[in-house]
């Protein structure tokens, strides 16, 4: 039987720093395929559309921690270029090949660049943003892991963070093995994929680790097939900093 009441802490082949490039993007193109098909990025929008109307400016600079492709930041692109705002975007990924794939693909965009490194240790004057983004990454670390990134991303954002995860859940899990073996092409994307919403997250976690920064804001959204949202942003110094 397999077990959902604790996150998993198995590994996923993904985060083989060994696999090569053509490797990694054959299975981003699986990950963004259903990202697509079922809407995910969608969430990430909405949610920086909402902090955009919360905390009006001229400009954003907005950092997607985990960045993988660059898909998210190209969608973060275009929404914002359809709405005539300038935005400065920067990905971040521990993958140098990820990193490689993700500056070929955004080559036509400029508002768009890419760092390779760890958010925990590179140059916080560097990473200093408006909006911070981490899409599908989060489950990747365990919980004491996770406790230093939230704080790191509560210091870099200046108005605040958008996550974007999954639900564990057992009807999900199921559900996959079919999507999976119908629009899915990598066998990497299908076992991680499986242990992704295994290392997923349920809301009293999620609540939890919101507990852990009280001076923040916080929304914690059950949305569309099995994700959650989290989003939370400092209201006081907004406001002390705009007066």
């Amino acid at each position: 039987m397999i077990g959902f009441k604790d996150r998993s802490e198995e590994d996923e082949m993904m985060d083989d720093l060994g696999l090569d490039a053509n490797q990694i993007e054959a299975v981003l193109i699986d990950i963004n395929k259903a990202n697509t098909l079922l809407g995910g990025n969608r969430i990430t929008l909405k949610a920086i559309q909402r902090l955009i109307q919360k905390f009006p400016q001229k400009t954003y600079r907005i950092v997607d921690m985990g960045c993988g492709d660059g898909s998210m930041l190209r969608e973060v692109a275009e929404f914002c270029s359809k709405l005539g705002l300038p935005v400065e975007l920067i990905g971040i990924d521990l993958n140098e090949k990820s990193i490689q794939v993700a500056r070929n693909k955004s080559s036509s965009y400029q508002e768009i660049s890419y760092l390779k490194g760890d958010i925990l240790a590179l140059n916080v004057s560097e990473l200093k943003c408006d909006i911070l983004l981490c899409t599908l990454t989060l489950h990747h670390f365990q919980n004491k892991e996770i406790v230093k990134f939230i704080n790191k991303f509560a210091e870099l954002a200046h108005i605040g963070v958008i996550i974007n995860d999954l639900e564990r859940n057992k009807i999900a899990y199921h559900l996959f093995k079919v999507f999976s073996a119908v629009f899915m092409k990598t066998k990497i994307a299908k076992n991680d994929g499986l242990i992704s919403i295994k290392s997923g997250f349920q809301k009293k976690e999620l609540l939890s680790f919101s507990e852990l920064l009280p001076e923040m804001q916080h929304d914690i959204r059950r949305r569309w097939a099995f994700r959650y949202e989290w989003t939370f942003w400092h209201p006081n110094k907004i406001v002390n900093e705009r007066c």
